[in-house]
């Protein structure tokens, strides 16, 4: 069940979306407006708000987001999970507070925050927490909703006006995806947080090259600055260091569950992988941003 339904808009007309309950069971079957456009819960319990044309970026495959489900469940990034959950949870202590999980895939660190609110003593806050997680992969989406009942599950494009009102959310993350910082501005509340991750110098390196993986960009940080410039303020960043221990078949879920994964395929992966060692280290660096929103003069 929801912990609390956010306020949420119709991506066709704006106006306020309405939970339609099942009778039987109470359960959210549908959202519906006034204006009377209606979106009915997928069997797996999230909600595609997708209109028009849909989205013209190449969603997460079922076969990507089962090898991101494989990899994370291992664990290997928990303690980038958990750092996040440290980052978001001081915004989320107050009365009635709301997170958006931007790009939330399978929820893996929506779950994160969730969970560290449960057990830090926030349970006050966690009971009044609407959660919303967005993603444009229905496939992603169905794994979030099993994860995150409690949440509601979004298939939607973060590049489209977000189905959320101004200052709804004191908290918006965004870990290894897009960042549409007009939006992101729009709906966070003026003491509100941005939290970005992202790759650094050195991510994945040593196994890079077979695997297939993009490149990082060693402009990475000034382009962030850049996108973020004028609508958010930097408040902190903290690197967070992982030093993994991949076996073949992870390193091929780690290839096949990024961007990579969208013209990989995995049988030739795994025969390209083969000659690796039963366990290879790998050194996963990543970046927590923390942002607050700045005064834009005449907005």
């Amino acid at each position: 069940m929801l912990s609390r339904l956010p306020v949420l808009l119709c991506p066709v007309c704006r106006q306020d979306l309405q939970p339609v309950h099942d009778g039987g069971t109470g359960r959210v079957r549908a959202l519906a407006c006034r204006e009377r456009h209606s979106f009915d819960a997928a069997r797996q319990g999230y909600f595609n708000l997708l209109v028009g044309k849909g989205t013209a970026f190449e969603s997460d495959t079922a076969e990507m987001v089962a090898a991101r489900t494989a990899f994370l469940d291992a664990g290997h990034y928990r303690p980038l999970a958990d750092a996040l959950a440290q980052a978001a949870a001081p915004a989320l202590q107050g009365p009635a507070p709301a997170v958006l999980d931007s790009g939330t895939g399978t929820g893996h660190y929506l779950r994160a925050i969730l969970d560290y609110l449960d057990g830090s003593g926030a349970r006050d806050s966690r009971e009044g927490l609407a959660a919303v997680g967005l993603d444009i992969s229905k496939f992603a989406l169905r794994r979030a909703a099993r994860l995150n009942p409690e949440a509601i599950n979004l298939v939607g494009d973060v590049w489209q006006p977000l189905p959320l009102p101004d200052a709804a959310v004191d908290v918006v993350t965004v870990v290894f995806a897009p960042r549409n910082a007009a939006e992101f501005a729009r709906v966070l509340k003026p003491a509100g947080r941005l939290i970005v991750v992202t790759p650094r110098a050195g991510h994945l390196g040593e196994v890079a090259s077979q695997a297939g993986l993009l490149g990082i960009d060693p402009a990475k940080d000034e382009r962030l600055a850049e996108a973020l410039a004028g609508r958010f303020a930097p408040l902190s960043t903290r690197d967070i260091d992982v030093d993994l221990s991949l076996s073949p078949e992870d390193v091929a879920n780690l290839a096949l569950m990024g961007p990579a994964g969208h013209h990989t395929d995995r049988a030739a992966l795994t025969e390209k992988l083969a000659g690796l060692p039963p366990v290879t280290r790998v050194s996963a660096r990543f970046r927590i941003s923390v942002f607050v929103p700045s005064e834009i003069p005449g907005l």
